[in-house]
């Protein structure tokens, strides 16, 4: 007894050891695309070429014991080969001039601006880099693939997809576009860091120029700006409530669970006197988030973070996908607001509209996940009205913010206004 007590004691320290041995064992914690049907990148002369056959990374490949302890998730769409158009700047929408860099704490990003309209748009880089996030402990373990490898749970095409879904359901979105960007002249200092490189380009959800939906929008403006309106035009500015709600109430469907106050644009719409502010939703790195393996299975418990919701058939814990945003924004909001947008959704966002939108894919993207996507997609519309009851339950139950919205860290915001928009 005692000596099988000892093996199994050795056993259990060497399966340990190697299992710590695998989760740092990252060579690389970043990686470009892969191009397939060009090999020499220093001397190919990519104007004379409209697309290029790509892997969007290889950073997530993965073996048995990998997947066991991290997960499948989306590896095979990352390696999966996707034909992508070129684009130049000095042509791109007549010319475009860069603005200046931006991105968070995963995405590299690019604003640029039409010459010939003044319409803003951004590249958002595809790969993610997501150092930031990688907290001290982790480091000082030697664990940074864990978080790195985390990115495997974002889908790198499934923008393009929630875009189309989103027009059926009249929500606004940023008409993201998949595309290489070579090295080229009009890059010039940004040339090493952005060229040769896979960016969803899509339109700014702030700037002077409109080119949205709404004819009466004067400007587009980010949430902090839209706080500094409501200061200086106080009760002449409202936002619309509904829209917001079937905003909030499509992310549910589409398991987007990253919906923080810097990832929303206004459209800021005048008649007469009094200005009404539509919701803009941007970046959706984090729609149809997929996880499986030991490790993600412990990092999506409600005890450890709340709000990393996995997108399953069901919503197993509807208190980690409500923010201070909506509190913010949606407090005193109708049910009948909420259950009225959860039918809209119900009704507009049919069965072939969500066949339709996958089929943006390409065959191979399509075969690996249309129907689980499709499936869940389906089991969250076919529930949306008790979702939305859910949502304002646990809405109204939740305090008036005391602190600066996070997201938009205005310390101007008066007492009144810290608490919620319209208060």
């Amino acid at each position: 007894m005692k000596k099988s007590l000892q093996i199994l004691s050795i056993v259990l320290v060497i399966l340990i050891a190697v299992i710590y041995m695998r989760l740092a064992s990252a060579d690389n914690t970043f990686e470009t695309c892969t191009i397939h049907n060009i090999k020499d990148l220093n001397d190919t002369n990519f104007k004379k070429h409209d697309t290029v056959l790509v892997s969007a990374s290889s950073l997530y490949e993965s073996d048995l014991l990998k997947s066991l302890l991290q997960g499948d998730n989306y590896r095979e769409a990352w390696t999966a080969k996707v034909k992508l158009p070129i684009v130049f700047l000095d042509t791109l929408f007549g010319g475009v001039e860069i603005l200046k860099e931006g991105g968070g704490k995963q995405t590299h990003s690019l604003r640029i601006r039409s010459k010939k309209n003044g319409i803003e748009y951004t590249l958002r880089s595809i790969n993610k880099s997501p150092e930031k996030l990688v907290p001290e402990f982790a480091r000082i373990l030697n664990l940074e693939n864990i978080i790195i490898d985390g990115i495997s749970s974002q889908h790198p095409y499934a923008a393009p997809v929630v875009a189309r879904l989103s027009d059926n359901v009249k929500i606004p979105h940023t008409h993201p576009k998949p595309i290489f960007l070579p090295k080229q002249k009009t890059l010039a200092s940004y040339n090493e860091k952005y060229g040769n490189r896979l960016y969803l380009l899509e339109y700014e959800t702030e700037g002077d120029a409109n080119w949205t939906s709404y004819e009466n929008a004067t400007k587009l403006v980010d949430t902090e700006k839209l706080q500094e309106l409501k200061m200086e035009l106080k009760n002449r500015l409202k936002i619309d409530k509904a829209s917001l709600v079937r905003a909030r109430l499509f992310d549910l469907v589409i398991g987007d669970w990253d919906r923080h106050a810097k990832q929303w644009g206004w459209a800021i719409s005048k008649n007469d006197s009094l200005y009404t502010a539509y919701p803009i939703p941007g970046d959706r790195d984090n729609a149809f988030f997929n996880t499986s393996g030991l490790i993600p299975s412990i990092l999506t418990n409600e005890n450890v973070i709340e709000e990393l919701r996995p997108f399953q058939n069901d919503i197993e814990y509807m208190e980690g996908l409500i923010y201070d945003f909506d509190v913010y924004f949606l407090h005193n909001t109708s049910e009948e607001i909420f259950t009225g947008q959860a039918n809209y959704i119900q009704t507009h966002l049919t069965d072939d509209v969500i066949e339709d939108a996958l089929r943006y894919w390409n065959e191979e993207l399509y075969a690996l996940y249309a129907n689980d996507i499709a499936d869940k997609i389906k089991a969250r519309r076919d529930q949306l009205v008790d979702l939305a009851k859910e949502f304002k339950r646990i809405l109204d139950a939740k305090p008036l913010l005391q602190e600066p919205l996070k997201g938009s860290e205005r310390e101007d915001v008066n007492a009144n206004k810290l608490k919620c928009f319209e208060c």
